[in-house]
């Protein structure tokens, strides 16, 4: 098998009267990033459980190289299927090692210890992420980004056909941001068994970074498709304005050629509230003497910064 096919047709959900998702369809394949983005309670958080099997849909159905998610156990899905979840529970007091290789676990024979496949793979991974040398450690004693590092690790340890990230990103520098996502979606880290590429779907919020990334897009509404497409037929100017209620300018990134967004700029009246003024123009920054709160001098604070 050169990979999974992950597909969801027509999917909807409701709790009780609240209709959360209505008719959503998409497809990803190996080797292949689909961005799911929206604003909060646009039901993304609703998809993943559905896709991962966690909740049925009321209608529509979700199939890995078609054959329904929902007929496969746990065991047998968490052998395809790995989740980056958006809050990770990584136990503090087992080590880096111990703990990528828990994601072997879907693995493992019953009654049985790791095999030396197991502990290749485990140390493969903590290379490829940069790992290696805090393998020792204790995840208590690392940094957030790099417990979300250790979390990352685990589930690619799972050799996964199908990997899935719920705000991966979330609460980290933007360092740290690209780190993660360039292991998964351009490293080889991201390989699962035999060298092949997993089918990734990112769940985010930072539009720029799913362009990046991301080969196609889906962008719900309220429970529905906004829009489907590459990143250049989703971030749009019309469709940003329709959903996040903002009307931003898309530009091209000059490297990858995709597009960026630029948020509009606050009105100024807002700007002269936070102690800013405008009187500096379009042209650079007004700096003004103020008195010091503190005895024996003056400050300068800075009135405006117009590029």
């Amino acid at each position: 098998m050169d990979g999974a096919r992950l597909e969801a047709i027509g999917l909807c959900k409701s709790y009780g009267d609240r209709e959360v998702l209505r008719d959503v369809s998409f497809s990803v394949t190996p080797g292949t990033v689909l961005a799911i983005i929206g604003p909060n309670g646009a039901g993304k958080s609703t998809l993943v459980r559905l896709v991962t099997g966690i909740e049925p849909p009321d209608r529509g159905r979700v199939s890995l190289d078609g054959v329904p998610v929902s007929s496969y156990s746990r065991r047998q899905l968490a052998r395809r299927m790995a989740v980056l979840p958006q809050t990770p529970l990584v136990a503090g007091g087992f080590s880096v090692y111990d703990t990528v290789m828990m994601g072997r676990h879907p693995h493992l024979r019953p009654w049985r210890g790791e095999t030396n496949h197991d502990r290749q793979v485990v140390e493969r991974i903590l290379w490829e992420t940069g790992l290696n040398d805090l393998a020792g450690v204790t995840v208590n004693h690392l940094s957030g980004g790099q417990r979300q590092i250790v979390a990352l690790a685990m589930v690619l340890a799972q050799e996964p056909d199908v990997l899935i990230l719920d705000e991966p990103t979330t609460f980290l520098d933007i360092g740290h941001q690209m780190q993660i996502l360039n292991l998964v979606c351009g490293g080889t880290a991201g390989r699962g068994r035999e060298g092949r590429r997993p089918a990734v779907i990112l769940v985010l919020h930072d539009l720029n970074l799913a362009a990046l990334y991301a080969h196609r897009t889906l962008l719900l509404r309220a429970g529905s498709t906004e829009a489907y497409g590459s990143p250049a037929e989703v971030l749009t100017e019309d469709h940003i304005e329709s959903v996040y209620g903002i009307r931003p300018r898309v530009l091209r990134h000059p490297d990858a050629g995709v597009p960026q967004i630029l948020l509009p700029a606050p009105p100024w009246s807002a700007l002269d509230v936070q102690g800013w003024s405008s009187a500096g123009g379009r042209g650079g920054a007004q700096w003004a003497t103020t008195p010091d709160p503190m005895p024996g001098g003056n400050r300068k604070e800075r009135m405006s910064c117009n590029s």
